[in-house]
């Protein structure tokens, strides 16, 4: 799509404007005359506005006027003209005031001249200004800019009105001009000229304030002027204004967005930038909303170009656009125009009935487009149209007005309007005219006969009653009035010489009436009886040749044959050897003068068969016979079935119908359906004439029902019998990677994959099968299908060579079989014992009183091997400990684990000479108990000290500390004091003075604190203030002391990778100085090692260590007194690589 060009052209500024606007050369169809002096723009393309004025640069106070041509010869009818200011402000509504506007129209050239009047432009009059036509479907618009700029002066600086005209008037047109005004003084003129043009250059500021100032705001001038000492403001401000602003060059752009933009909705558009380097980040903004790149939205690179397509234009694109690169911005407006709705098929008049439906239909140019529908001027709504006898319909762009039923209100003058066109039509309803097809007769009937009226008319929706001399006919026994469809019967049995009379039919609702007479005749006759034989009048007898009559089933069948005879004969029917005598129903006789009817007014099949007629009078008789065939339709056909199915076929079958309708079948037409659906779909569109048929096409794991019906020349039968609904399925592929797991003197043990493709029948399980070698007989391992994917064939002879192979089983079959390459010899492979100690079982395992013990050991071996347990060197004790073993691990398990099941245990795997043992550390921990003598050993100020000693039972788990607890004498609330304390004393403080304290102490462990605490047997007591305490003299105890290791390193076996902790604890006053060291060499700051000291507990972390990290480690704590060593051995395990240590 070609780019879009701008909706409007400004026109030039400042001193570069011309003075007058460029005079092109008009369009040949405006004549020259129209265009004598006057501004104008000729157009991009040509269109009904034949040109647009660029309007010069305006002097402010100064009127402006506007005047553009529009070419009434493309316009189909009278223009709609508007002025627009701006997007939306339309100036018509300020005509009157300073804007006024002027229409005028030259019929002999058919163009329109439109003026545009501006009175006394002001600066807020700038801008662009816009010139919309419309007419019918016809639209156009142009933009055009007017500038409003500072009156113009002469070289001198004096404005051009100091020219003055001699003469008496002194008009400003009459008169010569007068320069004596310009010539006196004209030394001081010049004098004073350069004096004010020098005031004017400088006013005492330097060049570097004028730059700062052009660059300022103007809400900064009065700060600058402030600041820099500038006192003369107003010329500050007059220079300001005469001084040219430059267009600063854009640095980011080298081709900038058009002003403004426009589109028809539905089209697309691109807007194009070029940049001066293409590696800028650039960013489209929509309303200062970035735009992010879409389907709607499209980004383009050409080089330096950066193009944004917006696609299918709406309403909602018609907004400001703004494009970024780094801190400069350009901007424009994009306009999206909504074409005109144009009617593509009008409207068009009809002539209906009362009670017919109609349909009035339009189609316009646009899909969902808006239309107003009106009748005789009065707008259609959908809110009415509940109420009244119409409906609207949408049908893509067709548009249709629907009345169901039609009356004489509903008739009128219909309109459609677009906002690009309108059509109209006109209904005409009439009413609907009654027509007599049939008119009742006169009737001459003799006693005990019937009288039957009948009248047919032209609607069978007409009801209407019966009148005998004016007076209404109701039924009796012996009158019955009936109506069937168009038909009005009045039957009278029996006739009277009462019945005589003038009956009438009326229909209701119409000016109409139907007349006939009854009369009775009443006749004695008195002859001499003629003597005939009876005669049956056929084309053939029936005693020489076979008469035969086919009729298709449900049609009817009648039967007259003539019979001539004196005296009148007696006929008499017969269906086979019986008498048929029934007179009313489906099968019927009808008797008239020298005739006798055999009626069948649907016939069906049991109809069929040989009917003989038998005429009879007291001079003989006759016999005619005629056999009537039935033909129908076959039955459905009989047994349908799937016999097959595949992964997208089926085999259908089915049996011939019993009974072809007494023509042969031709053929068969197949249907299927999907299970639940009611759509059929036809399969064969010529008949098929086997009785098996393979369908195709059909999607795997989709329910399916078929169905067959039989044709023959009458027609098609019912459908049979649908099948039972049946899948497309097809065996799965054959299993993959077939394996042998394990092998035992009878046994063998396989493994295998699913196979790549199941489909939708899902698999059942899988079968296996062995053939020994040198045999061809497959004997099934299994009878049963397994799910998993592995299995044990048992009861294999020792020695053997066999052959194993596996099949997948679904609904459709079996699969493909996957067979070994190889035969297996059925022989146990011997596996030296191995135990797999998991590695939470390579330290001590913990747990706690009544937990449960549960150790799962795998090891391997083959043949199995003897697992033992024991403790110490005895076996276990089988009343508490519960030992169950399989073929790859044993598990070892207390259900309520106590302390006397610590200790250590053996595990062994043995197999023959074969042996491998493992060795499980097991601790069961319980909460310690109270510590004990706890005292109050010396109280000073508002402190004590308390001391106690350890408990005699630690819950076989080191003691982590200890809890201590306050509470006064008085409310003996207890109070946390210290938490975690590792010693067995400490100093309680801020004991409030004349309080009496008692302590206790808990002690934690693993497992938590203690049930119980230890009472402090005696209580300290604070005593007030002005209580004089004399201290008991005793020698100052020393309290230093060399470093000593209270608990040592211990050797430890970690697994590379995991982190590992070595710990200590050492005591020493004053405060020893700790190093760790490595092999002898002190441990510096290396970011793998992290050293605490916590209250004298040492801890060297090594982080994630590997095999190299085993060796000797020591820590050495050193004082004034002494020093003090501990030392451990680390070995660090990897995988199958164990690297001791090097001390």
């Amino acid at each position: 799509m070609p780019e879009a060009k701008p909706a409007a052209k400004k026109a030039p500024k400042g001193k570069d404007a011309p003075k007058g606007a460029p005079k092109e050369a008009p369009p040949k169809e405006a004549p020259a005359e129209a265009l004598k002096g006057e501004e104008v723009l000729p157009r991009a393309q040509p269109t009904c506005l034949m040109f647009l004025p660029g309007p010069p640069p305006t002097l402010p106070w100064k009127d402006a006027v506007v005047v553009a041509k529009v070419n009434g010869k493309e316009l189909p009818d009278k223009p709609t003209i508007k002025w627009f200011k701006g997007k939306w402000l339309e100036l018509g509504s300020k005509s009157g005031a300073r804007f006024s506007l002027k229409e005028s129209h030259d019929s002999a050239s058919n163009v329109y001249t439109v003026e545009l009047h501006i009175g006394k432009v002001v600066l807020g009059d700038r801008g662009d200004y816009r010139l919309e036509v419309k007419a019918k479907d016809t639209c156009d618009s142009c933009g055009f800019n007017i500038d409003v700029e500072a009156p113009r002066q002469d070289a001198s600086g004096q404005s051009l009105e100091s020219f003055k005209r001699t003469g008496e008037k002194k008009s400003d047109t009459a008169g010569e001009l007068d320069f004596s005004g310009l010539l006196k003084k004209r030394e001081v003129v010049e004098e004073e000229k350069k004096k004010k043009k020098k005031d004017d250059d400088d006013l005492g500021i330097p060049p570097e304030i004028w730059e700062l100032l052009k660059g300022a705001k103007k809400s900064e001038y009065e700060k600058i002027a402030f600041q820099y000492g500038i006192t003369d403001l107003r010329g500050m401000l007059k220079r300001l204004k005469k001084a040219k602003v430059e267009v600063k060059k854009s640095a980011a752009f080298t081709k900038k967005l058009d002003p403004a933009y426009q589109v028809d909705r539905g089209n697309k558009i691109k807007l194009m930038v070029e940049i001066s380097d293409p590696d800028l980040p650039l960013k489209w903004f929509k309303n200062g909303q970035e735009i992010k790149p879409s389907s709607k939205y499209v980004f383009e690179n050409v080089g330096k170009k950066r193009i944004l397509t917006i696609n299918k234009c709406t309403l909602a694109d018609d907004a400001a656009y703004e494009v970024a690169v780094k801190d400069e911005k350009c901007f424009t407006e994009l306009f999206v125009k909504e074409p005109p709705v144009l009617i593509v098929t009008p409207l068009e008049d009809q002539q209906v009935f009362v009670g017919d439906r109609v349909e009035m239909a339009v189609e316009v140019s646009e899909e969902g487009a808006q239309v107003m529908w009106m009748k005789d001027g009065v707008e259609l709504t959908r809110e009415d149209s509940f109420k009244a006898r119409y409906r609207f319909k949408k049908d893509g762009k067709r548009h249709i007005l629907i009345f169901s039923d039609v009356v004489q209100e509903d008739r009128g003058r219909y309109q459609v309007i677009t906002n690009g066109g309108q059509c109209e039509a006109e209904l005409i309803v009439e009413e609907k005219q009654l027509e007599v097809l049939q008119d009742i007769a006169d009737l001459t009937v003799k006693a005990s006969e019937q009288a039957v009226f009948k009248c047919e008319m032209s609607d069978e929706k007409v009801t209407g009653k019966w009148y005998k001399n004016g007076v209404e006919v109701r039924p009796s026994k012996r009158i019955t009035i009936s109506h069937v469809g168009r038909f009005h019967k009045l039957v009278i049995d029996d006739v009277r010489p009462e019945d005589e009379g003038d009956y009438t039919f009326v229909p209701d609702g119409y000016a109409l009436s139907l007349s006939a007479k009854l009369n009775f005749l009443e006749i004695k006759v008195e002859y001499v009886p003629k003597q005939e034989p009876p005669k049956i009048h056929l084309d053939c007898s029936g005693k020489t040749s076979e008469n035969a009559i086919v009729v298709v089933a449900g049609n009817k069948l009648r039967l007259d044959v003539s019979i001539t005879g004196e005296p009148p004969p007696v006929a008499t029917w017969l269906k086979g050897d019986e008498v048929f005598t029934t007179t009313e129903g489906r099968t019927r006789i009808e008797k008239r003068v020298d005739c006798s009817s055999f009626v069948i007014e649907s016939a069906q099949r049991e109809d069929e068969g040989r009917y003989t007629i038998k005429v009879t009078n007291p001079v003989g008789e006759d016999v005619a016979s005629i056999f009537l065939q039935v033909v129908d339709v076959p039955d459905p056909p009989e047994a349908v079935r799937i016999t097959s199915v595949g992964e997208d076929w089926a085999i259908l079958a089915w049996e011939p119908p019993m009974y072809d309708g007494g023509k042969p079948v031709t053929g068969y037409l197949v249907e299927r359906k999907k299970k639940g659906s009611q759509r059929w779909m036809k399969l064969n569109f010529e008949v098929f004439t086997e009785t098996t048929y393979e369908s195709t096409k059909m999607i795997e794991g989709i329910l399916y029902e078929m169905r067959v019906f039989a044709v023959n020349a009458i027609g098609v039968s019912q459908p049979s019998m649908n099948t039972k609904p049946f899948m497309p399925i097809a065996p799965t592929s054959e299993p993959l990677h077939l394996i042998v797991e394990d092998v035992t003197d009878t046994t063998t043990t396989l493994k295998w994959r699913p196979p790549n493709r199941i489909g939708a029948g899902g698999i059942d399980g899988y079968l296996v099968e062995y053939c020994l070698e040198g045999s061809e007989e497959w004997v099934p391992a299994n009878t049963e299908p397994v799910e998993r994917c592995g299995f044990t064939v048992k009861n294999l002879p020792t020695g053997a060579r066999i052959l194993f192979r596996v099949v997948g089983v679904n609904i459709a079959g079996r699969s493909e079989p996957a067979t070994l390459a190889q035969p297996v010899t059925i022989r146990e492979i011997a596996e030296p014992p191995k135990i797999r100690l998991p590695r939470h079982l390579r330290q001590t395992y913990i747990r706690k009183v009544g937990e449960q013990l549960n150790l799962v050991v795998p090891f391997q071996g083959k043949p199995r091997p003897q697992v033992v347990w024991t403790k110490g060197g005895a076996p276990l004790d089988t009343s508490c400990v519960h030992v169950r073993t399989s073929d790859f691990d044993t598990v070892f398990f207390v259900r309520q684990a106590a302390r006397s099941d610590s200790g250590e245990y053996e595990l062994s795997v043995q197999i023959e000479n074969m042996k491998d043992t493992a060795t499980i550390r097991i601790r069961v921990v319980e909460k310690a108990g109270p510590p004990i003598n706890v005292m109050v050993k010396e109280v000073w100020g508002t402190n004590a000290l308390v001391e106690w000693q350890a408990p005699k039972d630690d819950g076989n788990s080191e003691i982590t500390g200890y809890f201590v607890q306050k509470a006064d004498k008085k409310t003996m609330e207890w109070f946390n004091v210290y938490e975690r304390n590792r010693h067995t004393s400490c100093t309680v403080s801020d004991l409030i003075v004349g309080n009496e304290y008692y302590f206790r102490v808990y002690t934690e462990n693993i497992c938590g604190l203690s049930d119980s605490p230890g009472v402090s047997k005696n209580t300290a007591r604070i005593l007030k203030t002005g209580i004089t305490f004399k201290p008991f003299e005793y020698k100052e105890h020393d309290f230093r002391m060399a470093p000593k290791f209270l608990t040592p390193l211990i050797d430890r076996v970690v697994v590379a990778g995991y982190s590992a902790a070595l710990n200590c604890a050492v005591r020493g006053h004053p405060k020893p100085k700790v190093v760790w060291m490595k092999n002898k060499m002190e441990i510096r700051e290396d970011p793998k090692f992290l050293i605490t000291n916590y209250q004298g507990v040492l801890t060297l972390n090594i982080r994630r260590p590997s095999p190299f990290d085993a060796g000797t480690y020591t820590c050495r704590a050193v004082n004034e007194l002494g020093e003090a060593l501990a030392e451990c051995k680390l070995e660090v395990r990897g995988e199958g690589v164990a690297i001791p240590n090097t001390g």
